[in-house]
């Protein structure tokens, strides 16, 4: 064969390749447009990691088991005899709250959003009424939709229930009102207090819950409802082991003072974890078991379950062992501290009376006390000895 006909069947053979290699490509790409229109793509995006694809194929459970409620309830608007609407749930058998989007328009619509607002925004849409710089987003991850981070959908449907705290039944406007007067230090706020009863921020903060909770159940303990328990470990907690894992996964955040962290037009990123600025001796994320159990499950954040169980209990026993605002029962019924301990405190949960670092925590400290023990008490990037 001459050279000139090999030229031309080496020419043909790079043609066909050529048009395979197009006719694949094409085939590929309507495989994947047909996947990605029909949310059957088993793998994330390219370049994702594992955890984001993992989140992608969450976020597609979670709108499938959202349009699933949507299906039922209009099957059983049109016949009685349709399946009652089963809950909305997605990865974990956990349950599915409505995106941002499906906020309905209107005077209740608007009343969610103002509801919200004042939940992730607290310091700044509730400003009467806050005596520190933290938001209820804070304890309650993601607007309150995460599982396992006291989430406002596993809340909504048990109350009014009993609780201990006031030895009373307490409806959601009670429950709310304890976290303005202990989580939100609220009696430091310029009005002085939580908001009184009846009052429209209630109403907000409620109409918001109400609508987390769309397709929950009454009455029942969800799955991820309130901080998952944390069984206690042999060594217990100890605040000075604390100190290790708190300069090892969160400092970087909230500080080697503890007072987290502000962007340059003076707005919160991170909250303060102790000091005047955080919660008082009331709040129970002072309990270490409740504190423990917060941050096995969602801290650092975006790492949950990252630090081993004795790890959370002994950083929760280290943001605990510094002085806070105190607690306002304490202050309205002029308790001592040794008072206050025995009606409120007498739990062995945390260091609530002990004198660690020259203070009685418990005792009230004003701002020219709290920076002169700030100073002393540091903790520095060179040693590590505080």
């Amino acid at each position: 064969m001459s050279q000139q006909g090999d030229r031309t069947t080496r020419e043909r053979s790079a043609l066909a390749r050529s048009a395979l290699a197009v006719a694949g490509a094409v085939v590929l790409l309507g495989a994947g447009f047909f996947a990605a229109e029909h949310e059957i793509w088993p793998f994330g995006a390219i370049g994702e990691t594992p955890e984001q694809a993992a989140t992608t194929r969450a976020d597609r459970e979670a709108r499938q088991a959202r349009a699933a409620l949507d299906e039922s309830r209009q099957a059983l608007a049109d016949d009685a005899d349709a399946d009652f609407p089963t809950v909305p749930v997605g990865e974990d058998n956990h349950f599915v709250p409505p995106s941002d989007k499906e906020i309905p328009d209107g005077k209740m619509g608007d009343a969610i959003r103002r509801g919200r607002s004042v939940f992730v925004n607290t310091g700044t849409r509730a400003a009467r009424f806050t005596g520190n710089d933290l938001a209820c987003a804070n304890c309650h991850l993601d607007a309150g939709r995460r599982q396992g981070s006291a989430p406002l959908w596993g809340a909504w449907g048990v109350y009014p229930k009993y609780r201990g705290k006031n030895d009373m039944v307490n409806t959601m406007e009670d429950r709310l009102k304890g976290c303005f007067t202990y989580s939100m230090n609220a009696r430091e706020s310029p009005s002085g207090g939580p908001p009184p009863d009846n009052h429209s921020i209630y109403k907000d903060l409620q109409s918001y819950m109400f609508w987390l909770a769309d397709g929950a159940p009454t009455g029942q303990d969800l799955p991820g409802r309130g901080y998952p328990t944390l069984e206690r470990t042999e060594r217990g907690f100890n605040y000075q082991r604390g100190e290790q894992v708190y300069r090892a996964n969160c400092a970087v955040c909230h500080g080697l003072d503890g007072q987290g962290h502000k962007d340059i037009n003076g707005r919160r990123i991170f909250p303060p974890l102790w000091g005047p600025d955080s919660y008082n001796w009331g709040a129970g994320m002072h309990r270490v078991p409740t504190a423990a159990a917060f941050i096995k499950a969602n801290m650092p954040l975006g790492k949950r379950d990252y630090l081993s169980d004795q790890e959370a209990w002994d950083v929760a026993a280290f943001i605990n062992s510094f002085p806070r605002p105190p607690d306002p029962r304490q202050i309205e019924k002029d308790l001592s501290v040794a008072e206050a301990q025995s009606r409120y405190h007498d739990d062995k949960k945390g260091y609530y009376g002990q004198r660690l670092r020259g203070r009685l925590l418990g005792e009230p400290l004003d701002h020219a006390e709290w920076q002169t023990f700030r100073d002393q008490h540091a903790l520095r990037l060179d040693d590590g000895s505080p």
